[in-house]
């Protein structure tokens, strides 16, 4: 059983494969030994256990032994006014208005399996035997708070799944919670760096990377989203941890909100890591005989490098955090008319646009915003889930119709968490969006976000999306969300609790997405927010895909999709051929680059396709095969990614299958370089006894341009380890923004 109490220590020990992660109780206080590499389950555990009498400014709470200080020990869950100077990990507030609580060992135990947690998306078990599960219970006697700490320890994975539940006793009093985060680890040492994602709009989870030092580092989205500009997520890496070596922690919520991960280095040089819903702007009334439960902390650790940490995470999530029939299958390649049309279309061009990708082996049309209510620009609308009939005047039903009669699926755009203050909706029920009474309610592209905390909101907007999705054979939907919370207040929301409406909230738009996943399981949905402002692995579990941003250019793309995939699987990121010059920075980039980056993702095309020439349309065809035959292996393979564009005028990432017999690799250039050396690229993840056929993808549309750029790839095949070590040769291309795609099969 991966986890086992050794009784005379007081020790637990988690442990998998691949890790080990061990917990003792010390005079009733959990404290955290040690997560790392695994070790053997033997006794001797509290030996790992340093501590020595500190300063009268680390108070003690036993008199008698002056070496237990919580100011100074690894702890498992710590908590405010008691010794612990740092960041705690929850805080509540009693009726008395004190802060101060002490939670206290009182009881365990151990399940098969993983439970999943009300209310909220988690990563889960398919059967007992995958995972198993600690539950530690621990107690404040004076207030009648218990906190639930729980542990899930998947078998063959160097994965961790943590919460926390804090419940109040029947008898007690009411208290407030102020803080109640998911996780919190203090590690012993601060010779580590942070590595997280950050970014804006169109500028997404680019790679940061920074050394740790004494005070605290803090990461956090305040926007009511988990946002374009910090994503839920940290890691915590040694100096000398690289993409295949060293150790690295890493730190994920599966939540969508406003959320908190911090780095602390206190005065003894320990490193406190800790996750959850931001405190900010929050609290929440705990009544008697009430619970209220965290969002979930997914922590993984690596002995090999972020590269493992990142295949560990797209395993986890791509198959035990994501659901229903489209998890495991292909995805379709796709044509959305957004940046061909805008909100400029009607039902000829729209079928025009479909018939062309139909001839190009493009499988699904999607219908992106402005087929509703009177919604020629992006200032009316919303809310108002009624088909526009001057634009589509026989209907949705008709235009499905015609699509489908050349062969491809019906995709559709909604934005249902928004509503316009020009709409038909918002007249008749101005109080359903967010606002506070009184004071302005500020417009963020003349939207205004609904109340998604209230029932009779969800219950429209449930029957208002039902309606549509049952008029017509719809297989996709992209779930859009262009905007932050502002004023963030409920009318149906007494003034004491007001400061529950974002989280409750998020509660409420993840018993929405339920509703209707469950109702529409043929449905492919893909998340997005203004791209990707709400890439988290909260949306994850009810959609499986991400638009990963708004920014469609290729040579951007090359960072926002790099940093995506240190988290989320290929499988999730969803990546686009857009129009040049391109609409968000101008660049121009070859129609074979803006091919190749977005097809290491999920694939698509997003311009007018009928302004396409012969040359063009042979490119395209060519791009499409070669996805149809690659598919299974980018979307499903373990990637590893080669060269950062982060430090690098070069990109490549690479997907191997799971039995290590093919592999397709990625090689960008953004710049051109004169009389420029000659180079290699060492490939990763390939079997080193193995030897593989090397053959380029050629997408290009004449001989001409499709001339063997592979050089010195005459051998019928190469050794996996020569692959690995030695690496292949670099083209030496003219002009700027080239790349290149490789198939190895073994052979």
């Amino acid at each position: 059983m991966p986890v086992t109490y050794h009784e005379k220590e007081h020790v637990f020990h988690l442990y998998s494969s691949k890790m080990s992660y061990v917990i003792q109780i010390l005079n009733g206080f959990p404290l955290h030994l040690y997560w790392g590499r695994r070790l053997r389950d033997e006794a001797g555990f509290e030996s790992m256990l340093s501590r020595v009498e500190r300063a009268s400014f680390s108070p003690t709470p036993f008199p008698e032994d002056r070496t237990i200080s919580l100011d100074a020990l690894p702890q498992e869950y710590p908590q405010y006014g008691t010794g612990d100077f740092r960041a705690p990990a929850y805080q509540v507030q009693l009726e008395d208005g004190t802060r101060i609580t002490e939670l206290r060992y009182d009881s365990y135990s151990i399940s098969k399996g993983k439970p999943g947690l009300e209310g909220l998306p988690a990563v889960y078990a398919e059967s007992e035997d995958e995972a198993d599960t600690l539950e530690l219970v621990l107690r404040d006697d004076y207030s009648g708070l218990n906190v639930i700490l729980s542990y899930t320890v998947f078998k063959d994975a160097g994965v961790l799944a943590r919460s926390s539940r804090l419940q109040l006793d029947a008898s007690a009093k009411p208290l407030k919670i102020l803080r109640a985060l998911s996780a919190s680890v203090d590690f012993h040492e601060q010779d580590y760096e942070l590595v997280y994602l950050s970014g804006a709009w169109t500028r997404e989870r680019h790679v940061v990377r920074r050394p740790v030092a004494a005070g605290a580092t803090s990461l956090e989205s305040r926007r009511g989203s988990s946002s374009h500009q910090q994503n839920p997520f940290a890691a915590l890496v040694r100096a000398d941890t690289g993409e295949e070596q060293g150790e690295a922690y890493g730190f994920s919520l599966v939540y969508s909100g406003s959320f908190l991960a911090g780095a602390e280095v206190d005065q003894f040089g320990m490193t406190r890591v800790s996750i959850g819903i931001n405190p900010f702007d929050f609290s929440w009334r705990l009544q008697p005989g009430g619970s209220f439960q965290t969002p979930e902390a997914i922590m993984v650790y690596s002995s090999e490098g972020l590269g493992g940490m990142s295949r560990t995470y797209h395993r986890l999530y791509r198959t035990r955090l994501c659901r229903g029939k489209f998890r495991d299958q292909p995805r379709p390649i796709l044509v959305n008319n957004w940046e061909a049309t805008y909100f400029n279309f009607n039902a000829e061009k729209i079928e025009a646009i479909a018939k062309a990708g139909s001839e190009l082996g493009i499988e699904l049309f999607v219908l992106d915003d402005g087929w509703f209510g009177k919604r020629d620009s992006d200032n009316s609308s919303l809310g108002d889930w009624v088909v526009d009939r001057a634009k589509l005047p026989a209907g949705l039903e008709d235009l499905v119709r015609r699509v489908n009669g050349h062969g491809m699926q019906f995709g559709l755009w909604f934005e249902p968490e928004m509503i316009s203050p020009a709409s038909e909706l918002y007249e008749a029920h101005p109080d359903w969006c967010l606002h506070a009474a009184g004071r302005r309610r500020t417009e963020g592209r003349s939207q205004l976000i609904l109340d998604l905390s209230r029932q009779d909101v969800r219950d429209y907007l449930f029957e208002a999306i039902s309606g549509i999705l049952g008029s017509c054979p719809i297989t996709y939907v992209k779930w859009d969300m262009n905007r932050n919370m502002t004023e963030i207040g409920s009318a149906l929301m007494e003034a004491e609790g007001q400061m529950e409406v974002a989280h409750r909230y998020m509660l409420g738009l993840y018993e929405l997405l339920e509703r209707i996943v469950t109702a529409f399981p043929d449905v492919l949905f893909e998340s997005c927010s203004g791209g990707g402002g709400r890439f988290d692995p909260g949306m994850l579990h009810y959609m499986p895909q991400t638009w990963t941003s708004d920014d469609t250019d290729a040579v951007e793309r090359l960072k926002i999709q790099y940093g995506t995939s240190m988290v989320y699987p290929v499988s999730s990121i969803g990546a686009h051929v857009s129009d040049v010059p391109n609409h968000q920075v101008g660049r121009t980039a070859s129609l074979e680059m803006r091919g190749d980056v977005a097809m290491s993702g999920n694939f698509g095309y997003e311009l007018d396709l009928t302004k396409f020439g012969e040359q063009e349309k042979e490119i395209v065809k060519r791009q499409v095969a070669a996805y149809k035959e690659l598919r299974g292996l980018i979307q499903t393979g373990d990637l590893y990614r080669l060269k950062s564009p982060f430090q690098s005028n070069e990109t490549a990432w690479m997907m191997v299958s799971e039995d290590r017999r093919e592999a397709v690799v990625f090689w960008f250039r953004t710049l051109a370089e004169p009389n420029a050396p000659l180079r290699r690229l060492r490939l990763a993840g390939l079997d080193p006894d193995a030897s593989y056929r090397v053959a380029e993808l050629q997408t290009a549309a004449d001989a001409e341009a499709a001339a063997a750029k592979l050089p010195g790839a005459a051998e019928d095949a190469l050794a996996g380890d020569r692959l690995m070590h030695h690496g292949i040769p670099l083209p030496l291309l003219h002009g700027d923004f080239k790349s290149m795609v490789v198939k190895l099969t073994a052979v």
